[in-house]
């Protein structure tokens, strides 16, 4: 096979339509634009999503989602992720520090998920807990100093 010899697959190329070149030819005088309206003028066709002047559809449908701003400074925190704290002290800073929490974090939330066997004892106010991961916490031996 050499380069100048690639041709594509026999009928996968159709030639041009070659409009307004007379009767005979198939596409003559209207060139297959019909007879007079928006569509037969030159340059005359409508945007995207255009309804001929009715409420288009993407307008008459309600906005759905939301992203809120807030979600960027809050973090969640399962019991497993706790249990990779080396220390006993659980702060923020040592959250952070540990690649558990992001550092745009500004509240943390311990959910119960999984099992927790160290005694941690959770030093800072901004890192809450679930009445389930804060009962899991103190049946192990820890506490929470706020």
């Amino acid at each position: 096979m050499r380069l100048n010899t690639i041709k594509p697959g026999a009928g996968s190329k159709r030639t041009r339509l070659r409009v307004g070149r007379g009767a005979s030819a198939g596409q003559g005088k209207t060139c297959g634009r019909g007879v007079k309206g928006q569509r037969a003028r030159k340059g005359g066709y409508h945007k995207v999503g255009f309804e001929g002047g009715q409420m288009p559809l993407q307008r008459r449908l309600p906005k759905i989602g939301f992203r809120s701003a807030m979600k960027a400074s809050r973090a969640e925190l399962t019991l497993t992720d706790l249990m990779r704290v080396t220390g006993a002290d659980v702060t923020l800073a040592g959250l952070i520090e540990a690649n558990l929490v992001p550092e745009s974090t500004k509240v943390v939330k311990i959910i119960l998920s999984g099992t927790v066997t160290k005694a941690y004892v959770v030093k800072d106010k901004v890192i809450k807990a679930t009445k389930g991961a804060k009962s899991a916490v103190e049946s192990a031996g820890g506490r929470f100093e706020v």
